[in-house]
């Protein structure tokens, strides 16, 4: 194929993409045919590895997309997250965010060596991970969504920026929406991939200050419902069990539904972080409301907002590399 060509090709298929980014290399946009030529079955193999694994344990399923949230939040959609720490690279995994609670990496490197036999040096980790974090979703009972392809991988890390930029269970909801506009988005993206909570478990240090000391006087949060705080006690002690494992949505843990923003409105949000999206915020709560009416409304807007959240500051052309191994650098 010529140059000209293959420039002409990149341009249609840029035409035709939902976004493309303003760059001046000839293949810096993103687009979901990405990988039509060079590795046809990519999609298809991250699929089957995934849901092997998300049959073997459904919790998987949620922490491959929490990966994809902590990756894209730090240095943009790059797979930083995945590094080891070597050399000078100290890994993200370190972080508060990560530490303890960051998983699925084995997942990852099991889908990444299938696709290096399959098509060697093609498929980026960052790609992967945009990939596995829709299948996870759609594994669960979620809505599926095209995503756009052409990331290439970091060959750095940033652990101040994991610690800094990750949304905190703790945080304010003025501080979580500041977060998300410092990546690009908005309120209406910060309801809907909230919801994300829909699956997956929470740590009792994660919200213990909720139960017993909410506002550093000693009082537990008055906006959680009681009946729903004394059961959490059983397990999340005022000192103790700080790894014990609780549903972030305790109706349906396993299933990409809407029930997350019912528990809100019900004063059952676990993290304090879920239940500010009632009590904070005029804007937030008219959406909680809204998701919870309409699950299919929820349903459109996650994809958008995922797709959103997939295509910040994505490296593309040249830049960065394509990782033989996810967790640490070429060499």
């Amino acid at each position: 194929m010529s140059q000209l060509t293959s420039f002409l090709l990149v341009l249609s298929l840029c035409a035709f993409a939902p976004l493309c980014f303003s760059s001046k290399t000839k293949d810096g946009c993103l687009y979901p045919q990405f990988y039509d030529h060079s590795c046809p079955k990519a999609q298809e193999i991250v699929r089957s590895v995934l849901a092997k694994a998300v049959a073997k344990e459904a919790r998987m399923a949620a922490s491959i997309l929490r990966l994809h949230f902590h990756d894209c939040f730090v240095q943009g959609c790059d797979a930083s997250v995945l590094l080891d720490s070597s050399g000078t690279i100290v890994s993200e995994k370190r972080s508060n965010p990560n530490r303890n609670s960051a998983r699925g990496f084995e997942v990852l490197d099991e889908i990444k060596s299938a696709l290096e036999k399959e098509c060697p040096r093609t498929v980026s980790c960052a790609d992967l991970l945009a990939i596995a974090a829709r299948d996870a979703t759609v594994l669960r009972g979620g809505p599926s969504w095209e995503v756009l392809l052409g990331r290439r991988d970091s060959r750095s890390a940033s652990l101040s920026g994991s610690n800094n930029n990750i949304p905190a269970p703790n945080n304010t909801f003025q501080t979580i929406l500041t977060k998300f506009k410092r990546q690009g988005l908005d309120i209406v993206d910060l309801v809907a991939l909230s919801g994300s909570h829909t699956i997956g478990n929470s740590r009792c240090t994660s919200f213990r200050q909720r139960l017993y000391n909410q506002s550093g006087n000693g009082q537990p949060d008055y906006t959680l419902d009681q009946s729903y705080a004394a059961q959490l006690k059983t397990r999340c002690p005022r000192s103790g069990g700080d790894q014990n494992l609780f549903f972030l949505d305790y109706v349906s843990p396993t299933k990409f539904d809407n029930y997350y923003y019912k528990n809100i409105l019900a004063s059952k949000g676990l993290l304090n972080s879920d239940q500010v999206l009632l009590t904070k915020n005029e804007g937030s709560r008219e959406l909680v409301k809204q998701y919870a009416e309409n699950s299919q409304l929820f349903f459109k807007q996650f994809p958008k907002s995922m797709v959103k959240m997939g295509n910040i500051s994505p490296l593309t052309g040249s830049r960065g590399e394509i990782r033989k191994i996810c967790r640490r650098v070429n060499s």
